[in-house]
């Protein structure tokens, strides 16, 4: 078992300022350290809802908060308003978001998260969908995937890697995550101080998940959920994630829907920094509903 420390579970849970017998929703429930600490502030009155889009998360999930209490759910962030209809009509004090690929599905074996193995390309975050990392790096078009790159990567080599995999895939189909670390790797020359495959590697993620449409998606569907006054807190990882929660927010407060909380994003403590590595590069960031 992947050891598990929630990221900046103490201001998060302050975030959402979670009162006893309230309803709350940890709607990224991963292997559950959130929605436990929000179960315990919550009391026995309250309401905990779980959700998450991968399986062996949920499995894993169910065995930690069992008889906890906490209602556990499958589905994605655009699932939220059909998942959530019978909690909707009371309102739901406070939703979490804790946003990206968690240590556990870089480390189980077989999902194809990690650059550094021989696992298949895959990334899934949800393993019933058809399509995987395998089929976009193969299948689509050499602009396609510099766009790909480009836009979920950031990535400043997207046309000369986007070629060298067109080139490399003509030969032979590309199936591990080892093989297209290479490919990115011979573009690079062992230039950087991270990985080379780092930025394509999210990039694949973000595209084979729908990641940043499906942030705002969760993001617009949690307004039309919460009570008045129910707190919205946030956790991302990188810029692309965090952009968009900041451009959400703001265009909510424009419109008089929230009150943002958080002028600037909160980052963790110096020491969850050293004891977690994962958490260096989080952001938080909350909402009350108007």
């Amino acid at each position: 078992m992947v050891t598990h420390l929630p990221v900046m579970v103490a201001e998060a849970t302050e975030m959402l300022r979670i009162r006893p017998g309230g309803t709350y929703v940890d709607a990224t429930v991963g292997l559950g350290g959130h929605a436990e600490r929000i179960r315990a502030l919550a009391g026995p009155g309250g309401k905990v809802i779980g959700i998450d889009r991968d399986e062996e998360a949920l499995k894993a999930a169910r065995a930690r908060l069992a008889d906890q209490g906490i209602i556990l759910e499958k589905g994605r962030f655009s699932d939220l308003g059909d998942l959530l209809a019978e909690e909707a009509e009371e309102g739901i004090d406070g939703i979490l978001f804790d946003f990206g690929a968690s240590m556990m599905q870089f480390k189980d074996p077989g999902r194809g998260f990690s650059f550094t193995s021989e696992e298949p390309l895959d990334m899934r975050m949800d393993r019933s969908q058809a399509e995987k990392a395998e089929d976009i790096v193969n299948t689509r078009s050499e602009r396609e995937l510099e766009r790909i790159l480009k836009e979920y990567g950031e990535e400043r080599f997207a046309p000369k890697i986007a070629k060298a995999i067109v080139r490399s895939r003509a030969k032979k189909k590309i199936a591990s995550c080892r093989e297209l670390a290479e490919i990115v790797s011979s573009v690079y020359r062992g230039r950087g101080k991270h990985h080379p495959a780092t930025k394509t590697f999210q990039a694949l993620r973000i595209a084979v998940n729908d990641e940043l449409d499906e942030i705002r998606k969760g993001l617009d569907a949690s307004l039309g959920l919460l009570k008045t006054a129910g707190r919205l807190c946030t956790i991302s990882y990188h810029s692309l994630e965090d952009r968009t929660v900041k451009n959400f927010l703001k265009d909510a407060q424009r419109e008089g829907l929230v009150r943002v909380i958080t002028k600037k994003p909160l980052t963790p403590a110096a020491d969850e920094k050293r004891a977690n590595p994962s958490a260096r590069s989080a952001k938080l960031r909350g909402a009350e509903k108007l």
